[in-house]
């Protein structure tokens, strides 16, 4: 069954989506927006709610986790595979999302969501004006990613510190990072259309929050 995009652009708008690059202020600013505006915060990976449900036949790259030989693997595959993997899950996570969304609107709130959505479905989904794109440049993206303190991220630091060799298995899961962080990514989400907002060294959270609150129409 195919829910029509006219019905979930109707249905999502109070929904502020936010998307982009890595590192460059999505969970924080989703988690904020939702403090200051009496709103609910969807962050980063807000639909693993529904893991369960999936299986490595319908979802094969969600459903990775269950096939995988173990972490040591996982942290050791190829950029080829590794962007693949992320592609697959971009997919595969939007029908998740796309749930998870219908239950949060019910509760008459605003929606601030992370979102892994590509930008066609946001295009059909949701108004410009409910979309923002956050970037950060590519070396801010790759040497930056295990300095948050995120459980997921410190965990993989881990498994890349008990591998065989420890170096080269960081430099590989760097190159994985660049990949899917890459300059043609990033002009994919630069040139969409939609409100964009880029990290620098001197950003600031409050800079940030007042670009999309304005952008936003909250403030």
């Amino acid at each position: 069954m195919q829910i029509q995009p006219n019905i979930l652009h109707h249905l999502f708008r109070e929904v502020y989506f936010i998307t982009g690059t890595a590192y460059a202020g999505k969970s924080t600013a989703v988690r904020l927006l939702a403090e200051r505006h009496g709103g609910i915060c969807c962050g980063e990976n807000y639909h693993d709610v529904l893991m369960d449900a999936i299986d490595p036949v319908h979802q094969p790259s969600l459903g990775y986790f269950s096939t995988m030989s173990g972490w040591q693997e996982f942290i050791s595959r190829t950029p080829d595979e590794y962007e693949a993997w992320v592609n697959g899950n971009a997919a595969e996570i939007t029908q998740l999302e796309i749930i998870c969304l219908l239950r949060a609107v019910e509760a008459g709130r605003p929606v601030f969501v992370d979102t892994n959505i590509p930008l066609d479905t946001l295009r059909e989904i949701s108004d410009h004006r409910r979309v923002a794109v956050m970037l950060s440049p590519q070396s801010m993206s790759v040497e930056r990613f295990f300095d948050r303190p995120d459980p997921d991220k410190q965990f993989l630091l881990r498994q890349i510190e008990q591998a065989p060799d420890p170096d080269a298995t960081m430099r590989n899961f760097c190159a994985c990072i660049a990949r899917v962080n890459s300059p043609e990514c990033y002009r994919a989400y630069a040139e969409s259309g939609f409100f964009t907002y880029t990290r620098t060294e001197q950003s600031t959270i409050e800079e940030a929050l007042a670009a999309l609150e304005t952008h936003f129409g909250l403030r």
